[in-house]
């Protein structure tokens, strides 16, 4: 069943699900492809959820931890009803890991793992699930994401070595020419939905003391004049200003719809 399938008894039961009076999230929703099955499907951003989260649970907490492992950044979030709500009494949670990217320099390896947890955990309490409801299906053969499963191919064997005599040449064998070496696959350039920059430009740690350690989309929900001084009158760091810029282009553009 895809999403475009989803019956109206269904959709009408979803809606339901963190209802708020004079709040609609649809609007709010962004369409883009599955890359898997070319179905255009809908997700809610972050910044969206977040929102939603709020008007809900004015009182409610996003518990968010960080561990960097190797060369990735895991995050981990809960959702809570309330910040009184003791640490396991929690509504939803989910983890999330990124690496950096070199085709996106500006996004924090960190930043993203936290807001892509945020969002799955979200996500999961029911703040967007209405927009992924349907055409979630599992394949039969699903790809082993740690490379030890049954689907994976063990590494063929190779021939021993010929041997080699006490002038470096190999008894038997003829020289062969050194193959050259496989060139290097472009790297695929990725080009970037408005949304998804808006929430890369979101995940900046501000470099505002009074705002220390948070994210510049966070600093958009606080104080909204921040995010314009950065965009104006800021100087230090020319991606800061830059996200900053783009942050008010489009919410501007938002509000204007």
């Amino acid at each position: 069943m895809s999403q475009n399938n989803i019956p109206n008894s269904m959709t009408a039961i979803l809606s339901t699900i963190h209802k708020v009076d004079g709040f609609d999230p649809t609007p709010l929703a962004v369409e883009y492809m599955d890359l898997t099955t070319q179905e255009k499907r809908k997700r809610l951003p972050v910044m969206a959820q977040l929102a939603w989260f709020r008007l809900r649970y004015p009182e409610g907490k996003i518990a968010i931890s960080v561990e960097a492992v190797k060369d990735y950044f895991v995050a981990a979030a809960r959702v809570y009803v309330s910040y009184k709500d003791p640490v396991d009494c929690y509504l939803a949670e989910a983890t999330a890991s990124r690496k950096y990217d070199p085709l996106k320099p500006t996004v924090s390896p960190r930043e993203w793992a936290q807001t892509a947890a945020v969002g799955i955990a979200l996500r999961n309490a029911g703040f967007g699930l209405q927009f992924g409801a349907a055409g979630d299906d599992f394949e039969s053969d699903v790809p082993d994401e740690l490379g030890a499963g049954a689907h994976i191919a063990p590494p063929a064997v190779l021939p021993a070595a010929p041997a080699v005599q006490g002038d470096g040449s190999q008894s038997g064998m003829p020289a062969a020419p050194a193959a050259p070496p496989a060139p290097e696959p472009e790297p695929e350039v990725v080009e970037l939905t408005p949304e998804q920059r808006f929430e890369q430009a979101c995940s900046i740690v501000s470099p505002i003391k009074k705002h220390n350690g948070k994210t510049l989309g966070e600093i958009l929900t606080m104080e909204p004049r921040a995010i314009n001084w950065l965009a104006t009158k800021f100087s230090g760091d020319e991606t800061i200003k830059a996200a900053a810029e783009f942050i008010c282009s489009y919410s501007m553009a938002q509000a204007t719809a």
